[in-house]
């Protein structure tokens, strides 16, 4: 496979119930055991308390190298990082919600200033902008416009 240049941070929520924690167990367990994916959906995870997870390693150049890739949106695999925050449903797991903690927000923006400052003319996504899911049960460009992120930045 071809290495190619980054294009995208695609935004996701692992559409568990608000406050639920999630492991990497959990994350290969679904990706690889139960859909039977090569690797798993993202390249980081953040957890509840703020923390972040590598769950696929990567460098920091502008190239997705093959060891890099996540299998996060069918189509966009090889121009992409896929970040994670853990939730996204309602407690009772019935409707898509919004459900970053404080500390999943701040970390979340980290990420995403990193990105945009790292790789200039990356589009920062929400999963559901290139699919007709609810992930990652927030509006991602309004979200993204609320912390300044540029105009260029944002959308696909």
């Amino acid at each position: 496979k071809m290495s190619k240049k980054i294009k995208y941070l695609v935004i996701h929520c692992t559409a568990t119930p608000e406050g639920r924690k999630v492991t990497r167990k959990d994350i290969e367990r679904w990706h690889l055991v139960e859909r039977g994916w090569s690797r798993v959906g993202y390249s980081d995870m953040i957890h509840l308390d703020g923390t972040v997870e590598n769950l696929i390693p990567y460098n920091d150049d502008d190239i997705i190298d093959p060891w890099e890739i996540s299998n996060g949106a069918s189509g966009f695999n090889s121009v992409s990082r896929h970040v994670v925050y853990v939730g996204g449903m309602t407690k009772d797991n019935n409707f898509a919600k919004d459900t970053r903690t404080n500390a999943q927000n701040r970390s979340l923006r980290e990420i995403v200033e990193y990105f945009v400052c790292q790789y200039p003319n990356i589009k920062v996504i929400g999963h559901n902008e290139i699919s007709g899911k609810a992930c990652p049960s927030f509006e991602v460009p309004a979200w993204l416009r609320s912390i300044g992120v540029n105009e260029k930045n944002i959308g696909v």
